[in-house]
Formats: C-alpha cells, sequence, structure tokens
C-alpha cells in the first residue's frame, strides 16, 4: 500500500445518496397527482435498471447514449409500467436530470476529501456522465483533483479498458491506484486488472431495502466502515 498514488472514488452511490434524492423526487411528483405508490422501491428499480444499462457499455460499439439518458428511459418505463401517465415532461426532466445533478453527499465525505488529497491524487471515476460529477461537486463544495467519467473513455466499467485507461492517464501504473467503493462489482473488475481496492460499506444506499452486496470481498486490501475510517487508515 505504500505504492498508493492516486485514489480513484466510486461517485454514485459511494459518494452521492442517489436514494433519497430519488425517491424525495418521484414522492413529491407522485403526490402533485394524488398517486400512492412505494416511492422508495420505485427509486431502487430506476437506479438498478439506468446502471445495468450503463455497465459494459461500449464493449462492442461505441456508446450512443450516456447515464442521464438512461435515467431518462429507465424513467419513462417505470412511469408507463405503474400508470403514472399524469407526470408531464417537465417532471421527467425534473426526476431524470435535476434530480440526479443536484444529489448530495454521504455527511462522511466532504470533511475527509481533503485530508486524503494531501497525500494522494484524488479523483471521480465514474460511469455518471460529467456534467452529473460537475454540478454535485458544485453543489457539494468538492475538490477533485480529476475527474474521469468513462462517458469520455468510451468503454464503461466493468470494462478492464475503463480502468486501464485511469491509470495511464494518470501516468501510474495500475498497481499505484486505489479504487474506493462501496461495490464489490466496481471493485473487483479493478482489482483484476490491478489496481489495489476499498471497500467503504453504505448500508443505507438502497433505503430500507438495503444493497444487493453489503458484504465485502475479503480479498479487497481495504476495508472500513466510513471515509473517516479510510482518511485515517490512508494517512497512518
Amino acid at each position: 500500500m505504500t505504492k498508493i498514488k492516486a485514489l480513484t472514488f466510486d461517485t454514485g452511490g459511494t459518494i452521492l445518496d442517489w436514494h433519497s434524492g430519488f425517491q424525495t423526487a418521484l414522492k413529491t411528483t407522485g403526490e402533485k397527482y394524488s398517486y400512492s405508490k412505494p416511492w422508495g422501491l420505485l427509486a431502487n428499480e430506476l437506479r438498478r435498471r439506468s446502471l445495468k444499462a450503463m455497465l459494459n457499455l461500449g464493449e462492442n460499439k461505441p456508446p450512443s447514449y450516456n447515464f442521464d439518458n438512461a435515467h431518462e428511459f429507465v424513467l419513462r418505463e417505470i412511469i408507463e409500467e405503474n400508470d403514472l401517465k399524469n407526470f408531464s415532461e417537465d417532471d421527467i426532466h425534473n426526476i431524470a436530470y435535476k434530480t440526479p445533478h443536484n444529489f448530495t453527499c454521504w455527511t462522511d465525505f466532504p470533511e475527509n476529501l481533503p485530508k486524503m488529497r494531501e497525500r494522494y491524487m484524488v479523483c471521480s471515476f465514474t460511469i455518471l456522465s460529467y456534467r452529473i460529477i460537475i454540478d454535485t461537486a458544485k453543489k457539494n463544495n468538492l475538490s477533485w483533483d480529476c475527474v474521469f467519467s468513462c462517458e469520455g473513455i468510451g468503454k464503461y466499467k466493468l470494462l478492464p479498458e475503463a480502468y486501464m485507461t485511469v491509470a495511464k492517464m494518470l501516468q501510474l501504473d495500475v498497481s499505484e491506484c486505489l479504487m474506493v467503493a462501496c461495490h464489490n462489482f466496481d471493485l473487483d473488475a479493478a482489482k483484476t486488472v490491478g489496481f489495489k481496492t476499498a471497500f467503504v460499506r453504505r448500508p443505507d444506499e438502497w433505503g430500507e431495502e438495503g444493497p444487493p452486496d453489503p458484504d465485502p470481498n475479503p480479498d479487497h486490501d481495504i476495508i472500513v466502515n466510513d471515509f473517516f475510517e479510510l482518511a485515517e487508515v490512508l494517512n497512518d
């Protein structure tokens, strides 16, 4: 671990609380039309399907959409399936675009980012769109040294090219990069190409439903409960 020079952070879920954002937006919009639905579950379905639409994108042909587009077309599916026919185009734009661009951070991250930045390059490495990362950084007062969106790479996680491209752009060997995430699938893919990995638990990421993979792979180099603990481990 003494070789680590850069921390690359998964951002959706690990840094940003997407569940609360989507749940609130769906609930507020639905109640405007007197709809009663399990808004938390619908928020999770929006996330689950849009995430599935992004993983490994670009494997066989150049991507034709980004995460903003995925949020929109998945939301339209959910609206149709749940008979939310009164949702307007403005409502769709607010939920699918404005909401994720205004996600708030988990409270343990903003104050620990500067601590980690003193010693390491700190980078957002994400499948979210560039614009989501720009807007949420401004909203949450985050100072990234660099932002790597798979939107610009043209190869999306979990493709190995995504991870190797980030290391190359940082002019580092893959072994000098630490992938930080609350998702085993992301960390496992990073480890396969040679990254070091740090699992940060996010038990509330999916609300009451709970995360689909809450238990860290024991092969990860670091396993912590929050960013206070990670900052302490990295600066020890």
